[in-house]
């Protein structure tokens, strides 16, 4: 096989990025993967592409670019000519002829490709590849148009020049008039992809970083049965799988930190009937049901990805398909990621809702992390994106490309389906308008005219509510800001916002609060699980069995959800550490949970019952801790994220401390084991009194503000009538704080303190750095202002030190 055949063509094993002149990025790209990344194992389906110059001989041959640029020029003149100067621009180019050489070059490349693969009319893809596509703030996504199951010379030549002629679609024309390139000036190059049948296995899209964040440490992946197209257009909702990135090539572990499972609906299939080349039918129940790609795909693809992009030394877009005959994995795009590449990551912007006891009235993915206020307007077609009001928020199905103009008008983006890799999604990014995909219902729940708030900062969840809601932007040029000794860390209770806070200079989390992640997205009670028959009501015992239904043990859910949540809290800040407290529900709240009731007794007061470390070992419990324990160890053993330091809240006795270690190290945490360090919460006034005692039973303290200073001042901390009581700054629990603090470091042992009030109050920051706190854990949106006041009183502590020294000299 010959690198070329003339100048109108080249194959895709001669091309590097160095080509993206002669053949666009796309293909460009792909011959980039084929010539440098074969020694990986990489597979990518071989081919060829057209070039630049085989676009433009096309067009003089035709006599086609005058009678272009003045329909271009037309339209500029008049812009509600958009629509008839773009039809017939298209109507010229279809209606040309290919010159000989051309057509020859094509079919003669065509035939040498069917026969290297062994068939007479081999199926290919036909993709269109622009000379300037995939810049950074322009990715053209959708703009182009692709042609998958192509067979035979006639139609591939048919498919080649319907390529052409989508250079000027009407949404590419307007695309390139906002972005301020010269159309005349840009050429079409046509790629021909042998094609991968995946009708039975499945393709989908993956990205080198979290598309929300821009958090760089994580492969994204979706997945859906059938051909790809599926989940580029937003019809499916996919499954998601996510890989944490710095441990891949570790075979000792398994660096997965989540699999969702999406609904997949729908499949797209090959279809000859009506010359269509592909159709949508329904998935099965089992199709549903279950993941398309197995744990040693994910990892694959995530390594092969790695490997893409540290090739390429950029975050990236690519495309993959699993064969249904051999079942093996091929890479059929490849582009740079356009969006947070170009992000200035020392800028931090932050958006809060000031809302009161609003609850949501939809839900749905949520792309970006900004809010929107606006009025809904539904759409099912693009004539009714006409004479759009101001503040609109688009509410559809799913968004098309030639929608993309008039999308940049409006002030959000709302779809029924689609993941975080659908068309929806890659434009809201790239426009800077947050969006929510995948609500389902939007269309129906949703009508004409409803002011509405929709909220992309609360992490995975994209919150839709009643009404326009109040809210705050706050930006930070994070490059401006001081080190303090004394580290700063953050609280944290959402695994979906741990991302968002990646670029934060903290060192790691002093807390993270299980309990949320137990609420959230598990909500049932772990005996729930353990001891099914024991649950009487008839509506809990239904949730269990739908939310369990496809684990083989009803216990593997709770493990699953709790070690993904712990994963992905772990994975942001890895290898700093992250404290993760082990669940501190009391009997109220465990009662709560589904299917709680037959397990939990009634208190009188739940604050200072059976909390904390009493109930890890307690016969009637230790079941349900065993849970938390074996999540904990997968995070650690099994994925690979030796950083977490478990935590135990409410010890109240040092028989407590020796009870409850025995019991994790009967679950498999034992001190000590793979480096795991265990840290106790200092909350009890026994704490406090015995610290250097039970500094010699753990690797470190926390100090819990809230609890100690109910127990030392003997006030309810949930009590409104006394509440004028409850005081952290009272005598007595500073000088319970100072003393923990002088007892742990005789013996060595860290103290920190991840209470509400350094995040509230600078001078109780300044108060514990002066007592000597190893760290401060506060809420991330605090973050900032905490680290500029901790580093000024060690900068006054620091000068008055010398100034000492100067009296002693």
């Amino acid at each position: 096989m010959t690198d070329n055949i003339n100048d109108h063509l080249r194959w895709y094993h001669s091309l590097g990025m160095e080509d993206t002149g002669i053949v666009g990025g796309k293909n460009a790209s792909l011959g980039e993967l084929i010539k440098n990344l074969s020694g990986l194992n990489i597979n990518v389906p071989d081919g060829f592409a057209t070039t630049a110059g085989a676009f433009r001989f096309f067009l003089e041959e035709n006599e086609l670019s005058e009678k272009i640029s003045a329909e271009i020029e037309r339209y500029r003149n008049d812009n509600d000519l958009l629509k008839e100067s773009g039809y017939k621009i298209r109507e010229l180019i279809l209606h040309g002829i290919f010159p000989t050489s051309i057509a020859n070059s094509i079919t003669g490349a065509y035939e040498l490709l069917c026969k290297e693969n062994g068939a007479s009319d081999l199926p290919v893809a036909v993709r269109s590849s622009a000379t300037a596509e995939d810049l950074p703030g322009a990715s053209f996504a959708g703009l182009h148009d692709t042609f998958l199951n192509v067979r035979g010379k006639g139609q591939l030549l048919e498919m080649c020049k319907r390529c052409y002629a989508s250079l000027f679609t009407d949404r590419a024309i307007i695309y390139r008039e906002q972005k301020g390139f010269e159309h005349m000036e840009i050429s079409l190059s046509v790629g021909i992809q042998r094609m991968i049948s995946a009708e039975n296995s499945g393709s989908g899209v993956m990205f080198t970083l979290d598309t929300e964040s821009g958090f760089p440490n994580v492969i994204l992946i979706n997945a859906a049965w059938g051909l790809g197209e599926n989940i580029v257009q937003g019809t499916v909702n996919p499954d998601q799988y996510l890989v944490f990135k710095p441990l891949l090539g570790n075979t000792k572990v398994k660096p997965i930190l989540e699999k969702d499972m999406g609904s997949k609906q729908q499949k797209m299939i090959y279809a000859s009937e009506n010359n269509k080349r592909t159709r949508n039918i329904p998935t099965t129940y089992e199709e549903q049901n279950s993941f398309v790609l197995n744990d040693e795909e994910i990892l694959q693809l995530s390594s092969w990805a790695k490997n893409i992009e540290d090739h390429y030394q950029r975050p990236m877009d690519i495309e993959w398909v699993k064969d249904d005959r051999s079942g093996e994995l091929y890479i059929v795009q490849a582009r740079p990621e356009t969006i947070h590449a170009s992000e200035n990551v020392s800028v931090f912007k932050s958006y809060t809702l000031n809302k009161g006891g609003d609850k949501p009235i939809l839900k749905g993915i949520n792309i970006g992390s900004s809010i929107a206020t606006g009025i809904v307007k539904k759409v099912s077609h693009i004539n009714e994106l006409k004479d759009l009001p101001k503040n609109t928020i688009i509410v559809t199905e799913m968004t098309e490309p030639d929608w993309v103009p008039i999308l940049r008008k409006v002030n959000g983006i709302i779809t029924n389906s689609g993941g975080r890799t659908c068309h929806a999604a890659i434009i809201s990014r790239e426009l800077g308008i947050p969006a929510i995909v995948g609500t389902t219902t939007a269309t129906t729940e949703l009508k004409d005219g409803m002011e509405i708030t929709i909220s992309c900062a609360g992490g995975d969840e994209g919150l839709i509510y009643s009404g326009i809601l109040d809210y705050e932007v706050t930006s930070v040029d994070l490059s401006d800001l001081p080190d303090p000794e004394t580290s700063v860390m953050i609280n944290l209770a959402s695994p979906e916002t741990a991302f968002n806070w990646w670029r934060l200079p903290v060192d790691g989390i002093g807390l993270a609060r299980m309990e949320f992640i137990i609420s959230n997205h598990i909500k049932i009670h772990p005996m729930a699980l353990i001891d099914f028959d024991r649950v009487k009501n008839e509506k809990d015992r239904e949730y269990i069995r739908k939310a369990t239904k496809q684990y083989q043990h009803k216990t593997e859910f709770f493990i699953e959800k709790l070690r993904e949540g712990i994963s992905r809290i772990a994975a942001s800040q890895y290898p700093k550490p992250v404290i993760v407290r082990t669940s501190d529900f009391k009997t109220n709240e465990y009662s709560g949970l589904i299917g709680g009731k037959e397990f939990e007794p009634e208190e009188d007061n739940p604050m200072i019952g059976w909390r904390g470390a009493s109930r890890y070992y307690s016969p009637d419990y230790t079941e349900g801790f065993s849970l938390e324990c074996e999540a904990i160890r997968q995070v650690r053993d099994i994925v690979g994220l030796d950083n977490v330091i478990v935590m135990i809240p409410f010890c109240r006795t040092l028989n407590e401390a020796k009870n409850v270690k025995k019991v994790m190290a009967e679950y498999g945490l034992g001190r000590g084991v793979n480096g795991l360090q265990i840290y106790m919460m200092c909350e009890i006034p026994s704490n406090v009194i015995l610290a250097e005692e039970f500094s010699q039973h753990f690797d470190g303290m926390s100090i819990g503000s809230n609890d100690l200073t109910q127990l030392i001042l003997g006030v309810d901390r949930d009590s409104v009538i006394l509440d004028y009581l409850f005081d952290e700054n009272d005598k007595a629990v500073k000088k319970a704080i100072t003393d923990v603090i002088k007892k742990a470091h005789f013996k060595v042992c860290p103290v920190g303190f991840c209470g509400q009030a350094p995040s509230d109050d600078p001078n109780y920051a300044a108060f514990l750095v002066k007592s000597g706190i190893d760290s401060l854990s506060v809420n991330p949106d605090c973050v900032v202002d905490v680290i500029k006041s901790v580093y000024e009183v060690e900068q006054s502590m620091l000068a008055k030190h010398q100034d000492l020294i100067h009296e002693i000299q």
